[in-house]
C-alpha cells in the first residue's frame, strides 16, 4: 500500500458532545468499509485522525520524521486488520492504541535492549489542587508546548487526554491500565506541567 500523503501540525480536539458522537458514528461506518478494501474509506479515517495520532507519536518519541514513519505503519495495520475491529472502543482510542504497539515495536528494533517507561504506582486521586486549577485556565496551546519537556509517563497521558480527546476510560484501555491509576497519574502530570510553567504562569 503507497503511502498516504496529509499536513498535520499541532493537534488538538475541541469537539462538543453531539460533534463527536456525530464523528464517531461516521468513523464506525467507514471502519468495515476499510475492511472491503476500500481505500477511500481508508483515506478518509486517516484524514480524520492523522493529526492527533502524529502528535502522540510526536510527544512520545520527540522525533516528527520517526513519528511520520510509525504513522504509516499504523494506517497500514489499520487497513490489514479492520476487519477485527469490533467496536468495544471509540475509533480514534482503537487507532491510537495501535499507533502505542508500532511505536514501541519500532523503538525496540531501533534501541535493543529497551526498557520501558515504568509506570506510576496506583493511588488515589485527589480533588484538584491549586496547581490543576491553574492547568484549567491556561491556553491549550500552552499546554501543549510544554508537555513536551515532561516525562514520557506524564506526556503520554497528557497527549492522551489533552491533545487526542480520549476520554479516561478510553485512555485507560490505550495505556492498558485501570482508570484510577489513569486519574492518579494525570494528576501528578498535570501538578509536574505546572510546576514547568515560567512564574508568570502560575496565577492564583
Amino acid at each position: 500500500m503507497e503511502p498516504i500523503r496529509y499536513d498535520a501540525g499541532p493537534h488538538l480536539v475541541m469537539l462538543g458532545s453531539s460533534q463527536a458522537e456525530s464523528a464517531e458514528r461516521d468513523d464506525r461506518e467507514l471502519v468495515p468499509a476499510i475492511a472491503r478494501g476500500d481505500r477511500a474509506a481508508l483515506v478518509a479515517l486517516y484524514e480524520r485522525h492523522a493529526g492527533a495520532v502524529l502528535s502522540h507519536l510526536v510527544l512520545l518519541t520527540g522525533d516528527h520524521g520517526f513519528s511520520e514513519e510509525i504513522l504509516q505503519d499504523t494506517m497500514l495495520a489499520v487497513w490489514r486488520g479492520a476487519g477485527r475491529f469490533r467496536g468495544e472502543s471509540s475509533v480514534r482510542s482503537w487507532i491510537i492504541a495501535i499507533a502505542r504497539r508500532q511505536c514501541r515495536d519500532r523503538q525496540r528494533r531501533r534501541r535493543p535492549g529497551l526498557v520501558a517507561q515504568e509506570v506510576l504506582a496506583d493511588r488515589p486521586a485527589t480533588e484538584p489542587g491549586p496547581e490543576e486549577r491553574a492547568l484549567d485556565r491556561m491556553s491549550a496551546e500552552a499546554v501543549m508546548d510544554r508537555i513536551k519537556d515532561l516525562a514520557p509517563h506524564h506526556r503520554e497521558v497528557l497527549g492522551l487526554v489533552f491533545g487526542s480527546g480520549l476520554s479516561l476510560a478510553e485512555t485507560a484501555e490505550v495505556l492498558e491500565i485501570p482508570v484510577g491509576t489513569v486519574k492518579s497519574r494525570l494528576s501528578a502530570a498535570r501538578a509536574a506541567l505546572i510546576r514547568s510553567m515560567p512564574e508568570r504562569g502560575r496565577t492564583s
